[in-house]
């Protein structure tokens, strides 16, 4: 049970406060502290062992050791570079961020939105770094990742071409607190390359911790601009893209410079009056830092000269350095896509803001055990995990008009970008939401899901790092099961809840316990044809060993057409001996036999009664509704050591093993039960 056991220390890990963003997990196990320290009593600087400057960390493909990219490639610190290096110079501002040869727009947006808010941007980019104090070579840099903040360490040497950086750079040349950030968030993902193309969303989450949404811009809601201002105003992260509809069209510039299949930031939301009519503007960043929009609100144009000076200087317009203003209805129709990264309730320290209450759960899907693919696929669709939520409090002042309770559900599936290398996919995935009233310490079964349609659900099922989407039910309680499209589709995830009002959320997953039938029979009791049973194979010492007991059994489950089976091992039958034995002989006398004969008895019913297609073997999707009518009710950590120790290859469980699998799981139930369970 040492899986068991190390998932038990994390979760009391957590609960103490460990991954949080004030006590952030040390990446690789390195203490920048530590590392500092031993640096500056060496007079040393600092090399990263972890994430060398080298060809490995570059990439494994277009950034590969053979690639004419990486050729001329020198690692070089700031020293090297400029005279007076500085780490954030006049404080972080967005003009800090230009992009260079990598295709990570996504995330440089995403470090332009960061800037905008001071206390944001401290939780990623710890204050009292320099290139003087203390320095020895070495930065750190903070991120959420699955579900808690880790703490990376970086050496700061920087692959560069020709004296220049190679990627991320400020625009004066003597600031790096961007291109080292950019250096740590590689490092998180196993290289530069894994950082080229994706979602601003993703950047946004793993710099705040925060859940994000996406809107078609074709399909904008009515009230879309407010959310807009109002998500500003709470200090979300707000990107923009333009659809591409093929791989030519990358980075492609319009007649009215906007990039094509390009992440931009938003920066603000503002309303001006030009003749007493109000205007909605929306002010945009190009991480390029140049290359701005030409159209009407765009720098210098003569838009601006209708719009009062006080309103006006309020703005900033004229300066080319990649931000642009912009009329909200051109917004809509240039642009075709917008993400807005909602923040976590500790994010958010100013008690003038509304804040979401925020609930969190990480999850596996294992093959055989708890990876049961969508409802599409009934005989399996019950195993996945299944998460309760209860909620009370109808939403203040709905800006819709109706009332219901508000909450946005994000399914993540873990570690994406470090699959990249091995050529791995993302699984499809998405989620159901079933009205349910009653226990959260059990596992639903198809006797309640399958009689009942969901009354929500994910918008799509897409092979995506996340999906996140926005609800509206009347008060109650429901239950969330996040699934992989297809069945045995192993991964592990995260789920996120984010609720207007106070909600009470929890897994649903059973208590460990076990309620086995055994009755109080005497000798006398014994029928006398068994009787004459046992003596002909206990032989003269009336009692059966466990090689005895394994010939019997062999010879019984063999004779058998209905089930399938490669015989008792002896191991199984010395631990069927140990649970049986009451005397300590290791051996079983009459009754004891006669006990394990109505035990294995009823365990072949049970057993074929949950053989639901007449193989002869049952499914391990099969097997925990026989456990729980053998009185076996156990959680999915359990459930999935079960089947990594009895399944077969393809998943399925013959009558020995299954035997055998209840016959350990009773032993230590049967010894007072110490929350560890030996498979």
């Amino acid at each position: 049970m040492s899986n068991i056991a190390v998932n038990l220390a994390r979760r009391k890990a957590k609960t103490e406060g460990e991954g949080t963003n004030d006590n952030a997990i040390p990446f690789n196990k390195q203490d920048f502290q530590s590392l500092r320290k031993a640096c500056l009593e060496s007079g040393t600087l600092f090399s990263d062992p972890t994430f060398p400057a080298d060809w490995n960390s570059l990439g494994y493909n277009e950034l590969g050791r053979y690639s004419l990219k990486t050729r001329g490639v020198e690692w070089k610190r700031p020293m090297e570079l400029c005279s007076s290096p500085q780490f954030i110079a006049g404080g972080a501002t967005r003009t800090d961020i230009c992009q260079g040869a990598l295709g990570d727009c996504w995330l440089l947006a995403a470090i332009a939105s960061l800037t905008l808010d001071k206390q944001i941007l401290a939780r990623v980019v710890p204050p009292g770094q320099s290139f003087e104090e203390n320095y020895t070579g070495i930065f750190h840099f903070q991120f959420w990742q699955y579900g808690e903040w880790v703490d990376v360490v970086i050496d700061d040497r920087l692959p560069t071409k020709e004296g220049k950086l190679l990627f991320v750079h400020s625009s004066e040349g003597s600031e790096f607190w961007s291109a080292l950030l950019e250096k740590a968030y590689a490092k998180v993902n196993s290289s530069y390359e894994a950082l080229s193309g994706g979602s601003t969303i993703e950047a946004f989450e793993d710099f705040t911790g925060g859940i994000a949404e996406t809107y078609n811009l074709s399909k904008a809601p009515p009230h879309l601009f407010k959310i807009i201002k109002k998500a500003l105003g709470l200090g979300s992260l707000l990107g923009c893209s333009i659809d591409i509809t093929s791989s030519y069209q990358t980075e492609q510039i319009t007649r009215q410079k906007l990039v094509k299949g390009h992440a931009y930031s938003i920066t603000a939301a503002e309303e001006v009056h030009v003749h007493g009519t109000p205007v909605e503007l929306v002010r945009i960043r190009n991480p390029w830092g140049h290359v701005e929009w030409a159209g009407a609100w765009s720098d210098d144009s003569r838009e601006w000269d209708e719009v009062k000076p006080e309103e006006k200087s309020k703005l900033e317009h004229s300066a080319d350095d990649g931000e642009f203003w912009m009329a909200y209805t051109d917004f809509l129709r240039q642009f075709s896509k917008l993400e807005i990264c909602n923040l976590t309730p500790d994010t958010l320290v100013s008690d003038e803001v509304g804040h979401w209450n925020h609930y969190q759960f990480e999850g596996i899907w294992s093959v055989g055990s708890t990876a049961g693919g969508c409802r599409n696929h009934p005989a399996t669709f019950c195993s996945n995990p299944q998460f309760a939520i209860k909620l009370d409090d109808l939403d203040d002042d709905p800006h819709d008009g109706e009332d219901g309770c508000t909450f946005l559900v994000g399914l993540m599936q873990k570690d994406t970008r470090n699959e990249r290398m091995f050529g791995r996919d993302l699984n499809t995935i998405g989620f159901s939401i079933y009205k349910y009233k009653g226990r959260t310490n059990i596992h639903l079964g198809p006797d309640i899901l399958l009689r009942q349609r969901s009354v929500a659900m994910s918008s799509t099922f897409i092979n995506l790092r996340e999906i996140c989407d926005r609800f509206k039910l009347s008060p109650g309680e429901y239950i969330i099961i996040p699934s992989t499209f297809q069945p045995h589709k192993k991964g592990r995830f995260i789920l996120r809840v984010f609720t207007e009002k106070p909600a009470a959320a929890s897994p649903m997953e059973d208590d460990i316990k076990v309620e086995t039938e055994e009755p109080d029979i005497k000798e006398h009791d014994v029928d006398p044809h068994f009787k004459r049973l046992f003596t002909q194979i206990a032989g003269n010492d009336s009692q059966i060993s466990a090689l005895e007991l394994q010939q019997i059994l062999n010879q019984v489950v063999t004779q058998r057409s209905d089930v399938k089976t490669d015989g008792f091992s002896l191991e199984s039958c010395r631990n069927i001996i140990s649970l049986m034995d009451r005397n300590g002989t290791e051996m079983l006398g009459l009754v004891e036999f006669h006990a394990l004969w109505t035990k294995i008895q009823r365990y072949l019913e049970i057993f074929k009664s949950n053989d639901s297609d007449n193989t002869g073997t049952m499914s391990t999707h099969e097997l925990r509704g026989a456990l729980i009518e053998a009185g076996f009710q156990l959680n999915s950590e359990v459930l999935q050591l079960i089947v990594s120790r009895y399944a077969n290859s393809e998943y399925a469980i013959d009558i020995d093993c299954f035997i055998g699998c209840l016959i350990r799981v009773e032993m230590p139930f049967d010894r007072c039960y110490n929350g560890s369970i030996d498979l």
